[in-house]
């Protein structure tokens, strides 16, 4: 037990962090130096390209420390973006101490906060460490001096390594070894682990990432999945090197994987505790009271329709989400049919980084051509029909009589609405003190709501805010990178559900509604909403034999007697029209106001009947910004 170290390493994107692994990985000789390659521990191409790292890997090293005693240590490579807050906190649950890696250049930014205070709240050990110090941009002194201001450390406990060549690296191990504590025994019979991470091997089916935490796990122990209540048998259990190595068992707190036998990945949730079943428990309120704290069922925050370009493909984009949800539990996804863009599913996903990865996979992995609406959040109504009341909602509880809606085609009509919630972030921007009025602008401009300001350092500053997730989804960070030229980052995390003043905007083509034109605004800016919609598919939409009118309405019902509803923006493409007065060579006028009306009459019949075929790319060019 003295010596296994059990840490993991904590940054914002591209801090060096998957670097800084590979020295450790190299040091350590755990693995050849022939099989060595850049982000060994980033898996995925997708990573290795983009320099993030999305799924967190675990590895076990062994460390002779000044050449005497050998320690094991056992590293979690955990992904730096937002979107997986919930994956790191479980992560970090599994530990004992966290490497604070910042890089030298940029100095501390929105996401090293936000994991500096999942690992502080957890009660671990921080060890700082300044890469990048061998580029020429760095600013030690500067950068070193925010650390310290922030986690109250001494300029001597601050690591400086260069992640790339190698330099101060073998220091981070020793400190590894000296600072972190070792794990504490609990002495408890009952063998139990947490699930920080699971994945599906087309061999060995469903495998669980775990830390024992009381006791052993071994091969053919019977299981029980205490948030899932799911019993099963354990197949196999060993540890990664980083590929996995079979053991004859899991000792108390080693970090390894457990092959569970489950036959769906949704049964093996991140955060869930596995407790062996022992003949004196055999109650389901007899595993609860073992159930390890922090676990929650991880709810999908962002839609988006998934469609074919090609209708042909539908079943083949069935095919490749059911094999991605596979790898990725937190997908969740519906059919879903759109006039404009035929038959594709409604998917749910962490965040806006989540969706951008499950469409370049669909994409790179699949070979699918595929059109992403824009995205929305998920609101709760409660309808007249439904007179429960309800307590403050926080985005963990149950929806509390509140019916939960995706897509603007399920929010009823203005008249039956009793209450809209819509969910808040608590936002935090880091950036240069210089940006900071034209930041507050930008935020304030998105319906947020000013907290307070700290100053990190002389020269950076932390923006507190509270605004709708719906104001962040769609240009929110790219907006925030031109206002401050690049240096602003951005944090958020999913505070509460509140009430909001919004309703449908349909739109009318021809005096026909397009359903999947339709988008939920705020009262107060449907107006301005409704007229650039109408303005951009006046330039898009192909003119007609017939005029066409394109019409922003909301409180729209499509049937009854008051089918229609309050028109706030219009506009007309006229039709195409052919000189039927060019073939007449003089004669009396008459003869050319017959031919006239006779065209007036046919493009009046064609109006009544003639229906407008919207193309997929006009939807896209409206919806997508």
């Amino acid at each position: 037990m003295r010596n296994i170290r059990n840490f993991c390493i904590i940054a914002h994107i591209d801090h060096g962090k998957s670097t800084l692994a590979d020295r450790l990985l190299e040091l350590t000789h755990t693995v050849e130096k022939r099989k060595m390659k850049a982000q060994l521990l980033d898996q995925m191409e997708l990573e290795r390209e983009r320099g993030i790292t999305i799924k967190l890997q675990p590895v076990r090293m062994l460390y002779q420390y000044k050449n005497s005693q050998e320690y094991i240590l056992n590293l979690i490579d955990t992904p730096g973006h937002v979107d997986f807050t919930y994956e790191v906190s479980r992560s970090l649950a599994a530990v004992e101490g966290a490497l604070l890696v910042v890089d030298a250049t940029q100095g501390i930014q929105a996401q090293t906060l936000a994991n500096l205070y999942l690992a502080i709240d957890q009660g671990l050990e921080i060890i700082p460490v300044l890469n990048k110090i061998d580029l020429p941009a760095s600013d030690v002194p500067k950068v070193s001096q925010a650390v310290m201001d922030l986690i109250g450390c001494k300029q001597e406990d601050i690591l400086l390594v260069s992640a790339k060549t190698g330099e101060g690296v073998e220091k981070v191990l020793e400190a590894i070894v000296e600072k972190i504590p070792e794990p504490v025994s609990k002495k408890s019979e009952i063998g139990r682990a947490l699930i920080f991470d699971s994945r599906f091997d087309d061999y060995k089916g469903v495998m669980a990432y775990v830390r024992v935490m009381n006791g052993s796990l071994a091969a053919d122990d019977k299981v029980y999945f205490i948030g899932a209540k799911a019993k099963s048998e354990i197949v196999e259990v060993g540890y990664f090197t980083p590929v996995i190595k079979k053991a004859d068992k899991l000792n108390e707190n080693e970090i390894g994987y457990v092959v569970t036998g489950v036959k769906h990945i949704e049964d093996c949730r991140v955060g869930d505790t596995i407790a062996k079943i022992q003949g004196a428990i055999n109650k389901e309120q007899d595993y609860k009271k073992l159930a390890l704290a922090g676990y929650k069922e991880v709810r999908p925050m962002v839609f988006a329709g998934i469609f074919c370009k090609e209708g042909s493909d539908y079943q083949h984009l069935r095919e490749s989400l059911e094999k991605l949800k596979l790898t990725d539990a937190s997908l969740v996804y519906e059919p879903e049919a759109s006039a404009a863009l035929g038959f594709g599913f409604r998917c749910g996903f962490l965040g806006l980084l989540h969706l951008e990865i499950i469409q370049e996979r669909l994409h790179r992995e699949y070979d699918l051509d595929l059109i992403v609406t824009v995205p929305s959040v998920a609101y709760r109504i409660k309808s007249q029909k439904s007179k429960i009341t309800s307590q403050k909602l926080e985005a963990e509880s149950n929806t509390g009589g509140y019916r939960v809606i995706h897509s603007p085609q399920e929010l009823p009509n203005a008249g039956e609405i009793e209450e809209v919630l819509e969910p808040w972030v608590k936002a935090d921007v880091v950036t240069p003190k210089e940006y900071l009025g034209v930041i507050m602008e930008l935020v304030q401009d998105k319906r947020g709501l000013y907290k307070n300001t700290e100053f990190l350092s002389q020269d950076s500053v932390i923006l507190h805010y509270e605004l709708p997730l719906s104001s962040i989804l769609v240009d929110f960070y790219d907006k925030l990178k031109s206002a401050s030229k690049g240096y602003a980052t951005l944090n958020y995390e999913i505070a509460d559900y509140r009430p909001a003043e919004v309703e449908r905007l349909d739109l009318l083509v021809a005096e026909e509604p397009v359903e999947a034109l339709a988008t939920i605004v705020y009262k107060d800016q449907a107006y301005k909403a409704g007229k650039k919609i109408v303005e951009s598919l006046k330039k898009i939409l192909p003119r007609q034999m017939f005029e066409v009118k394109i019409q922003a309405c909301t409180n729209y019902q499509n049937s009854g007697k008051n089918k229609g509803g309050k028109i706030i923006a219009s506009a007309k493409i006229p039709a195409m029209r052919k000189d039927v007065t060019a073939k007449l060579y003089g004669g009396d006028v008459t003869r050319k106001r017959k031919l006239l009306e006779k065209q007036k009459k046919g493009k009046k019949k064609m109006k009544s009947l003639g229906r407008v075929d919207i193309p997929a790319e006009a939807y896209m060019a409206v919806l997508k910004k």
